[in-house]
């Protein structure tokens, strides 16, 4: 009995000492925490989600889990180049490109013909040759202009013209883009058949390069043999046809978006494609001067197909020789030039 009410005093005062204890444990968190806590300082915020994750993602129900991903380390590098370094880029290759050419231009004046015009002709390009010519610089010229909306439209154009204006013309020109491509890609393709041959390094090029073509002989007397095309057309060809190659690959990424590439790939299709498309348009600036301005008679040979008999031999003297070879020349034709 005594045992039992000895118990029975013992259990409410151990009781009493553990909760005590617990209530010194606890006190210095209490002190701690505030009563009230603000659900907005405890949220994570976005910059902890770049920090941590390095992307902004979310929970979606349709199939297309890219959608997921709203933001990532990718998307704000292109974002970057895109609104930064690629307007720059376009705006040093093309504007100086064109200042270079109206220097020279103003200083060197175009290359004349040293003889004058024998009024004999020679065929120099076929219609096919001219066709494909003109449907690839026609559809060129479209790509051009049309991409370089994309780059420029809403910086130069849209202030003109006005949003709305703007949005009609845009909408029009990434249709015209997307179907005049194909148009380009074949007029690529058949090029390189046509004309891959002639355009082959010769034992005339170095000579050429070493002379400058004549560019820079303002006394129009200093002109190095060559074949039917000589090396600084050689030089135009292949950066057309590499160029050509490279918007074309990147250009069918870009039409059939994640089909061939996820977002990182498509972002370098857009690198090539934009850096390519600008560099290409001063490659074609410069050509389209020497074939008008630059060169007297040398728009004619892609105009009607054919030349005068001294400016071949002039500018393609050993292409003149391999003609009177093979019997190619008019009856009319003198004898060319060694």
């Amino acid at each position: 009995m005594r045992v039992m009410r000895a118990c029975r005093l013992i259990s409410p005062a151990a009781a009493a000492v553990f909760m005590a204890i617990g209530l010194l444990t606890l006190a210095p968190a209490m002190a701690q925490s505030p009563s009230g806590t603000n659900p907005t300082e405890q949220a994570v915020s976005e910059q902890q989600l770049r920090e941590e994750l390095n992307k902004i993602q979310g929970r979606i129900t349709i199939p297309d889990h890219k959608a997921a991903t709203l933001e990532q380390p990718q998307g704000r590098d292109y974002r970057g180049f895109r609104e930064g370094a690629l307007p720059w880029i376009g705006a040093i290759a093309i504007l100086g490109m064109l200042l270079l050419l109206a220097v020279f231009y103003y200083i060197r004046g175009p290359v004349r013909m040293i003889a004058r015009e024998t009024n004999i002709k020679l065929l120099r390009f076929n219609v096919l040759e001219r066709l494909v010519h003109w449907m690839t610089a026609t559809a060129f010229i479209i790509l051009a202009v049309t991409g370089l909306n994309f780059i420029f439209g809403k910086r130069l154009l849209m202030p003109l013209i006005g949003p709305e204006a703007f949005s009609t013309w845009s909408q029009w020109a990434k249709f015209a883009h997307d179907f005049v491509s194909w148009a380009f890609m074949l007029g690529i393709l058949i090029m390189l058949v046509m004309w891959i041959w002639d355009n082959l390094p010769d034992r005339y090029d170095a000579e050429w390069i070493k002379a400058g073509g004549g560019l820079f002989d303002t006394s129009d007397t200093t002109h190095p043999p060559a074949d039917r095309f000589n090396a600084g057309q050689k030089m135009i060809f292949w950066s057309v046809m590499i160029g050509g190659a490279l918007l074309s690959i990147s250009g069918i990424f870009l039409l059939f978006p994640f089909e061939f590439a996820d977002v990182t790939g498509m972002q370098w299709a857009q690198y090539v494609h934009a850096i390519v498309g600008i560099l290409m348009i001063a490659v074609i600036i410069a050509h389209i001067y020497i074939g008008t301005l630059g060169m007297e008679g040398a728009y004619e040979a892609m105009g009607s197909g054919t030349v005068d008999l001294n400016w071949a031999k002039q500018h393609h003297s050993v292409w003149v020789e391999k003609q009177a070879e093979a019997g190619s020349l008019p009856k009319s034709a003198a004898t060319p030039a060694e």
